[in-house]
């Protein structure tokens, strides 16, 4: 998957980065925090550089079950995401500033197509399997914890 930013995001995630405390790492590198979703927990990798928008999971052949990624994205704006050389199938959420979750979307490998929020409210997006909300009944208007600041 990979982020679609404005040019004057990457700046801004560079300073949010550097003041981010240090949390486990996953096998990539990224640091990783569980969150909760609606009452269910998933362990997400956290791309929150220019590095890790960008590449999020292409070239992937695999996500374990109950783990995804989360990408600090800054400040509020209307969010679009691509699956240029991505080869799973995944499910992702928009939240917003509140930790909210807005809406969700399922998107297809390879598609290089966006898949852009429907608000402007958007500071975070939440990639998992496709299917993981609908499996756990997670709908948008739930509350997301455990989003690092």
């Amino acid at each position: 998957m990979r982020y679609v930013a404005s040019p004057v995001l990457g700046a801004f995630i560079l300073i949010l980065s550097a003041c981010s405390p240090d949390g486990q790492t996953g096998a990539f590198g990224l640091r990783t925090v569980d969150l909760n979703v609606g009452g269910t927990t998933v362990k997400v990798e956290v791309a929150d550089s220019p590095q890790s928008l960008e590449n999020g999971l292409m070239y992937r052949d695999t996500l374990a079950e109950g783990t995804g990624m989360l990408f600090v994205l800054g400040p509020a704006e209307q969010a679009s995401f691509w699956m240029k050389n991505t080869k799973i199938p995944l499910s992702i959420g928009f939240i917003d500033g509140n930790s909210v979750l807005r809406e969700e979307h399922d998107m297809q490998p390879f598609d290089e197509h966006l898949t852009r929020s429907a608000t402007s409210d958007i500071c975070y997006a939440l990639e998992v399997n496709q299917g993981w909300f609908q499996k756990h009944h997670i709908d948008p208007g739930v509350k997301v914890t455990g989003i690092p600041r």
